[in-house]
Parts: structure tokens; sequence; C-alpha cells
């Protein structure tokens, strides 16, 4: 239900507006800034479009930009090869321990991209146990380093994301179909490609976008294990840190490129979409069969297979964590050492992981509520610009947000650099849509003769809204409050660049341990966080009555 309301200035109308002042200060007034200073001379302070001219002649920035091309379309097409048939194989057959097994997935998938990459290091690194177990046979296998080892570790991390939606789209595919198709001759993998991917593939390429974005956007990974081969995000937080007091033009004009690179895949992807769009109801949804024979055993295999890399660098983290180190390096035994060191030098940190994240969340679950209440219930031309502006982020990558606000509110008249305030303003930025998509989802869902009927018996119009409809909501707004929470609780690219000694994040403390070689301490750390992850995803499936995980 999409009534158009005439904009009036009564509560509603103070709050749309209160909101769009909201992402003018923190979203737009930062990009700005970096807009500007992209094109403006440090020195001069004339128009310059030098920046962007370095960037594009030297073929070293060139080169990172197509290397970032060159993973995110890998891992991107390694996802859909691996996410799409194993979500078909979950919603057509029986599979044993699926309700475990989809349990892993989600945890692989909501882990810090990161720690795969550090987990991989110990796996496969140049004296990785892998590595090393196959040397005992005089066996040399490739290390983890470079373009390969970035492309499986981002694989690894974002096959689940296309698992999660394909398997919400078969949901919808009616099984009468699939019988039609079978009685026609078309099965087993014939139908798969012919049937079964068409009919999804809207959301299978809402799924590659946001594969790509994240791939794209991803910057721990190839700083971890990139060794030589550069990427975009890594190339600009370098740059960043090195111009960071000098002219730092050309960082902000390497931030606004990326910007204009996730918009113009952004809008590719709605346009095919939007062309190929169609809806799917299903009266007879998929039925589940028992696989039999030879076809059971592979079917197994393969989903035991796959779920079991994914999860194996997790898994090994946290068995190194109770590993004996003697200074940097693992010895024989096993202590609690790594875990004194992190709650003793790093306590604060952890703290911080809990405190900045539950800050940023409390006024997230405000905020979406009342976002997606003016999106769906007082549509005008205001309430648009507001759902245009929330979307906004789903575009930025975080690196590029991070030096955004860093450069907007590290001068007069408001200083926020290095403040407990900038990293909860920049997490509510990032995270804000995941709750505002699905308060809105549920919103829709309930009925607006409920809210009349409050207020025809004397309700105020905040008193219907926050004693009625909220409440009603409630389910909507506490799954999306999850998801953001995991992601934010596992945010790197926008602290990496934001954070001081004093609000030092657990992801942040991880990837500063690794580079300096404390992989206990890293391991340790690394364990809270995905404890964190797996009791907050325990706790989502519970307020959702265990339900899938959608995103």
């Amino acid at each position: 239900m999409k009534n158009n309301h005439k904009f009036r200035l009564d509560i509603w109308g103070f709050i749309t507006l209160l909101i769009i002042a909201l992402y003018l200060l923190f979203l737009l007034y930062p990009m700005a800034w970096l807009i500007r200073q992209s094109v403006i001379d440090g020195e001069s302070g004339a128009l310059t479009m030098a920046n962007f001219a370095k960037f594009f002649s030297k073929s070293y920035y060139f080169d990172t930009l197509l290397n970032s091309f060159k993973v995110s379309i890998a891992a991107t097409a390694l996802s859909l090869v691996i996410g799409t048939p194993l979500a078909y194989l979950f919603s057509a057959y029986k599979i044993k321990g699926k309700s475990l097994l989809n349990i892993l997935i989600i945890v692989a998938s909501m882990s810090a991209p990161f720690i795969g990459a550090y987990s991989w290091i110990l796996l496969l690194g140049r004296s990785g146990v892998i590595t090393e177990f196959f040397r005992g046979f005089g066996i040399e296998i490739p290390d983890i380093y470079g373009f390969k080892g970035i492309v499986l570790v981002m694989t690894l991390q974002l096959f689940p994301l296309v698992f999660l939606y394909a398997k919400g789209a078969l949901k919808n595919i009616d099984n009468s179909l699939l019988e039609a198709s079978e009685n026609l001759g078309c099965s087993g993998v014939r139908r798969f490609f012919r049937v079964v991917v068409p009919l999804i593939m809207p959301t299978l390429l809402a799924a590659a976008l946001l594969v790509f974005m994240r791939s794209f956007a991803d910057f721990g990974t190839p700083m971890l294990i990139g060794e030589g081969y550069r990427t975009f995000p890594v190339v600009l937080y370098t740059e960043f840190i090195n111009e960071v007091g000098g002219n730092d033009g050309f960082a902000a004009s390497i931030a606004v490129i990326a910007i204009v690179i996730t918009t113009l895949v952004f809008l590719g992807q709605k346009y095919v979409s939007n062309r190929n769009a169609f809806s799917l109801n299903a009266l007879h949804p998929m039925e589940e069969k028992k696989p039999s024979g030879k076809i059971s055993i592979l079917l197994h295999l393969f989903s035991y297979l796959v779920v079991g890399i994914a999860i194996l660098p997790q898994c090994y983290v946290i068995y190194t964590s109770f590993q004996k180190t003697e200074g940097k390096i693992f010895v024989e035994g096993y202590s609690l050492e790594s875990y004194a060191t992190a709650f003793g030098k790093l306590g604060s940190s952890i703290q911080n992981s809990i405190v900045i994240p539950l800050t940023a969340l409390a006024v997230i679950i405000l905020l979406a509520v009342l976002i997606a209440y003016l999106v769906i219930r007082r549509r005008n031309a205001l309430t648009n610009v507001v759902d245009v502006l929330s979307m906004i982020p789903y575009i930025i990558p975080g690196t590029v947000l991070g030096i955004a606000l860093l450069t907007g509110f590290n001068k007069p008249p408001l200083i926020l650099s290095g403040t407990f305030l900038i990293m909860v303003v920049a997490l509510i930025i990032r995270r804000l849509p995941y709750t505002i998509r699905s308060s809105a989802a549920i919103l829709q869902q309930i009925p607006m003769s409920i809210e009349e009927a409050a207020i025809s018996l004397g309700a105020s119009r905040m008193k219907a809204f926050f004693g009625i409809t909220v409440p009603m909501m409630a389910a909507g707004v506490v799954s999306g409050a999850i998801l953001s929470w995991v992601t934010m609780i596992s945010e790197l690219s926008t602290a990496i660049i934001l954070y001081t000694g004093k609000t030092k994040t657990l992801t942040v403390a991880v990837y500063t341990e690794v580079v300096r070689g404390n992989y206990g301490t890293a391991a340790a750390l690394s364990t809270i966080l995905t404890l964190l992850t797996v009791v907050s995803l325990l706790i989502f499936n519970k307020v959702n009555g265990g339900k899938d995980l959608s995103l």
C-alpha cells in the first residue's frame, strides 16, 4: 500500500526534516568535502583535475583498479558457481545434518573477512600447517599469497551470501513447474540450468551485486595476503595514510573514483534486474526428495566438503588460540596465555567492540522504525528523498566512508576526529539500511486500519505509532537489528581509518596483532569475535522463530 501524502509540517513532517538534516550533516557534508578535496589544489585553491590525471596516467594506480576488478569478478563468479547449486541441493533434497550445515554456512558468511585471510596464512602460508604437511612428502603446493589466495578467501567468505539469497528465492518456485519440466524429459542437471536458474535469475543478480561490492571494497584480505598484488582499497588506504597532514587531494580523488565505480555497478545491476523482473508465488513449494545410492553419497560429500572448507579457517583459529606460545611462535602444549594477553593488554578493545556497536544499534533501531514508517506510510516528495539517502551507504565502500568522515570532521565548526562519536556515526551510516529494509518489509504487512482505529479512539499519532505499530513491527526490526549488529562487530575498513588508542575495536586489534606477528593473541581475539557472532546469530534464530536468515 503506497498512498501519496502531501507534505504537512505535523510531527511526522518535522521528523522527516530532522532525518534529512542528519543525513545532510553526517553523510552528504563529509562526502562533499571529499569531492571538493579531490578537485581543489591544496596550495593555490584553484580547480584542478591533476589528481585524477595522475591516477589514470600512472600504470601503478590504474593496474590496482584492474586488479580489483579481476579479483571481484573472479570471486563473484566462483561464489555463484558454488552457492547456487548448494542452495538448490539444500532445497530439493533431504540432507543429513542440514540444519547444522545451515548454521555453519551463516557463521562462515558473518565472520570478519580478514580473519579468513589470517587463518589461511596459518594453514597455507609459507610455513603453514597444510604447506608443511605436503612438504613432508616432498610436494610443494602454491601458497596463499597473491591473486589466487585473495580469490580463494573472498569466495569462501562470500558464497554463503549467494546461498542464502538463492535459497530464499527457491522457496517461491512452484513444484508443478519442476514436475512439468520433468514430464517433458527435462530433469537433473539440465532442469537446474534450463528451468531453475532462469526462474531465480533476478535474485542471483542481486546476490552477485552484493558479492561484487563486498569483494571490491574488502580491505583486510588483500592487505594481509596480497603482498605484491595490490587492490584498490589497499592503495586508497596507503595513499591516505601517507598523505595525512600533507596534500591528501590524491587520496580523495581515488575515493571519488571508487564511489563512481560502485554507483555504476549498482545502477547496472538495477537496470538488468528490472528488465528481468517477474514475481514467483509458490502454491506448492519445492518438495525435498530423499536421494538414493550414488547420488546420495555425492550430494552429502559435496555439501559437507564445501561447508567444511568454508568453516575450516575459523575452526583452526579457535584451535590455535589455545596453543602455547613463546614470543611470536607456537610451541608444543596448550595454555590460556593468549587469552590472558588478549584480556590484559587489549581488554579495552573488547569492551569497545560491544559498547560502540550497542550505542550505534540503539540509534539504528529508532531511526529505522521512523524511516520505514515515513517511506511506507507517509510517501511524498520529501520522504522519497529520505528513502534515497538511506540507500546511499550501500554503494559507498567502508574505507571511502571512513576517509570522508575524517576529512569532513577534522576541522571547525565540528571536530569529531578521534572521538567515540565518529566511530558510532560511521557504524550507524553503514549499517542502518539493513534494519530499515527489514522494518519496511514487516510494516507493509501491517494494516493501516489498526493505527487509524487507535487514533479515532483518541490516541495521538505518536502514541498510536509507538504503542501499537512498533510492537507489531518488533520481529522485523529485531531481525534487521541483529544483522546490523553482527556486521558492526566485524567492521574493519571504516574502523581502521577512524580509530585511536582509546577507540580501538576487536577487529582493529586482530588486524594489528596479525601485522605484528602475534598470532596467538590474534587467534584469541578472533575466537572472542566468532563467539560474539555465533551468540548473536543464535539470538536471531530464537527471535525469528527458527526461520532462515534472509538478507
